[in-house]
């Protein structure tokens, strides 16, 4: 599958993922990765955040999701 961020194929972990290919991850700021990787009933709506603000071009290390 490709990195909705940068386009490189990747491989999503067993574990459900993670959003973006390691290297787009790890530029996340800290705080959002954290977010993401919660498992609640929010989960959903903040990969969608995450979804919309790339698609706006929102530069990985001022994405904020809390």
């Amino acid at each position: 599958m490709p990195c909705p961020s940068c386009g490189s194929p990747y491989r999503a972990s067993r574990r459900g993922g993670d959003p973006l290919c390691p290297g787009c991850w790890a530029t996340l700021p800290t705080a959002t990765r954290t977010a993401l990787r919660r498992r609640d009933d929010q989960a959903p709506a903040r990969r969608e955040q995450l979804r919309a603000r790339l698609d706006v071009g929102t530069p990985l290390r001022e994405i904020r999701i809390g």
